[in-house]
């Protein structure tokens, strides 16, 4: 009988351990939420809100100045000089209580946005006086800023000024500041520097904590609707183009330093590019080699490696189909090589990489943003032009348009140098901007009794004669039509072998100025007059190929002779239709990459805004409260929901019966519809018919 009673025993014990084993996990869930709701409650609560420097003079919140000095004094009036050393732990909480609260400025920043940036002083003095007397300790606690009046020179947003800002719909970066706070005082002189950086590209203006409403408008809020500054103060926000209200300001969230605000507001709200710095090794690999050959070259010197101010990046933005940026940190002891190689003495300076061969051009010194803009512009294209579809009609070579001399001129010239990038191609181009040169040099200098190239020279000064080159593996098409001999695939189209042939032409445009005038301006008489029209250019072309040597003297007097017989012989008026040059991007390479892909901080900042706004949330102090009560309500749901299973468990029974019950019931029901059958009963109109051929009948 032992073995049996022991097996009842372990057969128990299982029961009631899988049984508490069960209770455990139906009330896992509000034993979770109630253990969060409590380390709510006794931690992450009174960490978030610590007790207020009112309690420490036993006052009411936002008491008065006058209200704290007479707190002051009364709880001074009790202390002794002679006071055990652990006095001066309350000496300095209620000593920087008082100097917090007894500045209008720091008092107002502290009721209103919570805000005391020198909360540190008390852990620093609690080490430091740690075991000393009070008397020991230096007054006063906090440090005021030594504020100048010219600091403040900037412009300063107020309410009223607020709706107003926004009338020429430009960027606005706007700093949030106390001028009484001792950070912002620091910073200001950088500030200065930063709305200069921003001259030209943006407006920048201040805003004072003293207009508490255009600053709590402005200020970051908590779940409770509380205003504050995640990063202390000086604060940044920015209005992007077509922003004019809060909902769509976008936050600054790094460290206040000039470079790091203004790369932000250049690229976050901005949107220009980053110009790269390259070293004395990589500037020819990574950036002049990779440089399109229609490109100048600008190269800034920098002496303190600070990133592009965004007038220079809204400059790379505005000429990237002329010229590509790129900057070098200026050392003393590279000078020599920056000044053989570019001709620069010191830093800062700009440096214009033109045509192969063509002197750099250098400017030393720094310069102001209209100059810096206007410098740019005189520099922007190449001594001798790319033909391309971006730059056809400004240079006049398109018979589609008309002449640099403007709609009147009736024939005008473009000579074109043509082949695939190659030693050669860059020695001819040298030689055809040399041509140029000599020209524009005898325009005045020509002889009465010297007419071999007047006609060039002149046409040159009139505008009625361009110079540019065209790169014929890119133009293929183009470069094809106007060279039409066995040899033009030396000049054009790919590279199929090492030979490289450049090729120079010109082409005399001429309009029929009687045909333009007698052109009836009703509509064409058929369809098919409608598309010829469409499908021939308005200008007639002539194409006139140099065969001679690269000598000088000898091109200029061939393009000379070119145009004198061109301008003096009535030559047939052909039309045709030219190929189309073949279009350049659009727009550059970081800014479609920027519409197709996200960027990294972009993606990085959505990041960090879901952390903070969780961040945020755990400081709420109704989380605590919601939580224990959704605990409260499962333990609740899950009871009451066991409780009630637990009496139809312990009656199988009786369930089984009232199911058998039902189950009658339903059947009775079902026969009492069924029609009478004859196995049941025997109708009383019922009689035995006789059949026919039985027995009875015989």
């Amino acid at each position: 009988m032992a073995i049996p009673a022991a097996s009842a025993a372990a057969k128990a014990k299982a029961t009631s351990s899988s049984s508490m084993a069960s209770t455990i996990r139906a009330y896992s869930l509000p034993l979770i939420l109630f253990i969060v709701a409590m380390y709510f409650q006794l931690s992450v609560i009174p960490k978030s809100f610590p007790p207020s420097h009112y309690a420490v003079l036993g006052l009411r919140s936002q008491s008065s100045i006058e209200e704290v000095k007479e707190a002051y004094d009364n709880v001074s009036s009790t202390w002794n000089s002679e006071a055990q050393a652990t006095d001066s732990l309350e000496f300095i909480k209620i000593r920087y209580a008082y100097e917090l609260l007894t500045n209008p400025s720091w008092k107002r920043n502290y009721d209103i946005f919570g805000f005391e940036e020198q909360i540190d002083v008390i852990e620093k003095l609690k080490k430091q006086y740690a075991g000393e007397s009070f008397s020991r300790i230096d007054l006063p606690l906090l440090e005021s800023a030594a504020s100048d009046s010219e600091d403040h020179n900037l412009p300063v947003i107020t309410s009223k000024d607020f709706q107003t800002m926004f009338q020429d719909n430009k960027p606005w970066l706007i700093q949030l500041c106390s001028f009484g706070s001792k950070s912002c005082d620091q910073f200001s002189h950088a500030w200065k520097r930063i709305a200069g950086f921003l001259d030209g590209v943006a407006k920048a203006a201040q805003v004072d904590l003293e207009d508490i409403r255009l600053a709590t408008y402005l200020a970051d809020k908590k779940p409770t609707g509380q205003p504050f500054f995640r990063n202390s103060l000086p604060s940044f926000v920015a209005f992007p183009q077509g922003c004019k209200s809060a909902k769509c300001i976008i936050r600054y969230e790094g460290d206040p330093s000039i470079d790091s605000v203004t790369d932000w507001f250049a690229t976050t709200i901005l949107s220009l590019p980053r110009i790269l710095y390259y070293s004395k090794e990589s500037l020819g690999e990574k950036f002049l080699a990779k440089v399109s050959l229609h490109k100048v070259k600008v190269i800034f010197f920098s002496k303190t490696g600070e990133r592009a101010a965004p007038i220079v990046r809204q400059a790379a933005k505005s000429y990237w189909a002329h010229a590509s940026f790129a900057f070098v940190l200026w050392r003393e002891e590279e000078s020599s090589f920056w000044f053989n190689s570019f001709e620069v003495e010191s830093a800062p300076a700009i440096v214009f990489l033109k045509d192969p061969g063509v002197k750099p051009v250098v400017y030393h010194g720094s310069f102001s943003n209209s100059r810096l803009l206007d410098i740019i512009e005189q520099n922007k294209e190449q001594e001798l032009p790319q033909l391309r579809s971006t730059t056809s009609m400004q240079l006049g070579c398109d018979a589609q348009g008309y002449s640099r001399a403007g709609y009147d001129t009736v024939t005008w010239y473009c000579a074109v140098v043509a082949g695939r990038h190659s030693p050669q191609l860059s020695q001819m181009r040298r030689t055809l901007r040399r041509v140029q040169e000599t020209l524009l040099n005898e325009v005045e200098s020509i002889p009465a009794d010297e007419e071999q190239t007047a006609p060039a020279a002149h046409a040159l000064q009139s505008k009625r004669l361009t110079f540019a080159w065209l790169d014929g593996e890119a133009q293929k098409k183009y470069c094809l039509f106007f060279l039409q001999s066995e040899t033009s695939y030396e000049t054009c189209g790919s590279r199929t072998d090492m030979t490289n042939v450049p090729k120079l032409f010109i082409i005399r445009y001429k309009r029929n100025v009687t045909e333009e005038s007698e052109k009836p301006e009703g509509k064409p008489k058929s369809i098919w007059d409608s598309l010829q029209d469409q499908e021939l250019d308005p200008a007639a072309q002539l194409v006139a190929k140099y065969n001679g040597s690269d000598e000088i003297p000898e091109i200029t007097k061939w393009i000379s002779q070119i145009i004198k017989d061109g301008d003096a012989r009535d030559l047939p008026h052909y039309r045709t239709r030219t190929p189309q040059l073949v279009p350049d991007d659009s727009e550059p390479i970081w800014s479609s990459s920027v519409q197709r892909i996200p960027s990294t901080n972009t993606i990085k900042q959505s990041i960090i805004g879901i952390l903070r706004g969780v961040y945020d949330r755990m400081e709420d102090p109704r989380i605590g409260p919601i939580l224990l009560l959704a605990a409260l309500m499962s333990f609740g749901n899950i009871w009451l929901r066991r409780s009630q299973a637990t009496p139809l468990s312990n009656q199988p029974n009786s369930k089984n019966s009232s199911s058998r019950r039902r189950r009658d019931r339903s059947g009775a029901a079902s026969t009492q519809d069924l029609p009478p059958s004859i196995t049941d009963m025997e109708p009383r109109d019922s009689y035995e018919m006789p059949l026919s051929g039985s027995d009875s009948d015989q």
